[in-house]
């Protein structure tokens, strides 16, 4: 069957993903306003599973795909951390590995010193799994922790991954603290609050913050982190989480969509704009540690980047690759741009060594 002529499954698919606005809206109309976090779930999936959003064509850049001494430099970070406990038979595990590049680079300096693990990639989306596929063809793929193998150490890598998970938004009002959901006229999608009282879930320290305030919670995140926890306390092995973020919980609203490297309206066009939230580092190191794991930070990107030597790399590349290599070493490291608006965070199995990076 030629392409011009696809199945009538193929149709029916394309059909569903084109009409992801109008399938909310009916959603909406039948049930009643959803919640941020349903909304930023259906958005994002559809989102990923239709297009490489990452370059210039794309939509947004990440650290892998400035420079390969980011790739490089994770590399170097598991291989010490591997040879100090021990040189075991692991696994390279990447939450939303993009289109492979980190991998790519951390893979090659991991090789060179030895280690040449299994490679593991928690994707869902297929048009990513195939540029992946381009540049790592060693790896196998899931579709989340579950999948992952249960006999071995994991060393895990999370760049730009948990700022992609749903959030909820919860709103102080006149009445106290209520969730923010969204509703919608015709296709039109705008933020409203509910009913349901939530003032005792409320941090004891935020309860009397002004009206209007927000508070950011990702029950889906504190998930996914309490499960990965729970992987490499029982199997060994660590993570290493890079995102930006703060250290909470705190007042304010981080959500934001990013289409064509500019800021848009989060409800617009649901499905057709990147929409992430700052991540809580705190929570998630709360939420690790209640699994019995050891979390180092979290620092700043740019902290992290110099402990592992980035500046002599940078030395290095420069001889041929002139200015470039300056400039993207000044993007990841420098303040007011990544170096200070990303954080890292480590998770580690009881026994463990420290990781390098965290002072």
């Amino acid at each position: 069957m030629s392409e011009l002529t696809p199945d009538p499954a193929a149709r029916a698919q394309n059909a569903a993903e084109e009409l992801l606005p109008e399938r909310l809206a009916r959603a909406i109309t039948l049930g009643g306003a959803i919640s941020l976090s349903q909304f930023m779930g259906a958005a994002n999936a559809h989102y990923y599973a239709t297009r490489d959003p990452l370059g210039t064509r794309g939509d947004f850049t990440t650290a892998p795909e400035i420079s390969q001494m980011f790739g490089e430099l994770a590399g170097a970070w598991i291989t010490d951390l591997w040879t100090r406990a021990g040189k075991p038979a692991a696994d390279y595990v990447e939450f939303g590995p993009g289109r492979g590049t980190l991998a790519a680079d951390a893979l090659r300096v991991m090789g060179k010193a030895g280690f040449t693990p299994g490679v593991q990639f928690v994707e869902t989306s297929p048009v990513l799994r195939a540029e992946q596929a381009k540049r790592v063809p060693a790896a196998e793929w899931c579709m989340d922790i579950v999948g992952l193998p249960d006999d071995r150490p994991l060393i895990c890598v999370a760049n730009e991954f948990f700022d992609a998970l749903p959030i909820r938004q919860l709103v102080k009002t006149l009445d106290g603290w209520r969730e923010r959901l969204v509703a919608c006229q015709d296709t039109l999608f705008l933020p409203v609050v509910g009913n349901t009282i939530f003032d005792p879930i409320i941090p004891e320290p935020l309860r009397d913050a002004p009206d209007g305030s927000i508070l950011e919670i990702s029950p889906a995140g504190v998930a996914t982190m309490r499960a990965l926890a729970q992987r490499i306390v029982q199997q060994g092995g660590a993570a290493l989480v890079i995102d930006y973020g703060y250290e909470g919980p705190a007042i304010g609203e981080t959500l934001q969509a990013v289409k064509g490297h500019a800021p848009a309206n989060p409800f617009d066009t649901p499905g057709e704009a990147d929409l992430t939230a700052h991540v809580d580092f705190a929570t998630l190191a709360e939420a690790a540690r209640a699994e019995g794991a050891e979390v180092h930070g979290p620092v700043s990107q740019g902290d992290f980047l110099r402990a592992l030597g980035i500046d002599g790399r940078a030395a290095t590349l420069s001889v041929k690759g002139g200015a470039d290599v300056i400039v993207a070493r000044n993007r990841l490291v420098n303040e007011g741009e990544m170096g200070d608006l990303f954080g890292v965070i480590a998770v580690t199995a009881p026994g463990w060594p420290k990781p390098a990076g965290f002072a």
